[in-house]
């Protein structure tokens, strides 16, 4: 079962103000790799993170759904770090979108809600170490 601990949760949602930018790692169907700083990473509960992506309304296809990545976070100064292994869904309009974009804007990490995005939802399924030791699963395991 995945509980993100409030350690992640706060330290994850202020990688920006920290210094501390998380890392999108992906791969595309032809397996081309591709990585992208993100600084407004967000935890929404004990299993999900949002973040925008401003490369427009259409995002990279790495992050479409039902595409699996990995989210790394490593806090320098504080010694911790973890690898989040996920899912992700795109909204581009609607509810979801419009919510995400409230959040972040309410924990300051936007404050150009209007420029076209994305809202990225990522389900973690899969909690690492830095050096690759599993901490917490799923109850549904996904094959990695």
């Amino acid at each position: 079962m995945i509980n993100l601990t409030e350690e992640m949760r706060e330290l994850v949602s202020n990688s920006r103000f920290s210094g501390n930018p998380c890392v999108i790692a992906t791969a595309d169907t032809d397996g081309t790799p591709n990585c992208s700083y993100i600084g407004t990473m967000l935890a929404t509960d004990e299993k999900t993170f949002i973040y925008r992506d401003r490369s427009g309304i259409v995002p990279s296809e790495t992050i479409e759904e039902p595409a699996k990545l990995v989210m790394l976070f490593r806090h320098a100064q504080q010694q911790k770090g973890w690898k989040f292994r996920c899912t992700s869904t795109v909204h581009r309009h609607g509810p979801i979108y419009e919510d995400g974009i409230n959040r972040l804007t309410d924990a300051g990490l936007i404050t150009d809600p209007e420029i076209e995005s994305s809202i990225v939802i990522l389900n973690v399924h899969q909690i690492l170490t830095l050096f690759g030791e599993v901490l917490q699963e799923g109850n549904s395991p996904i094959n990695w």
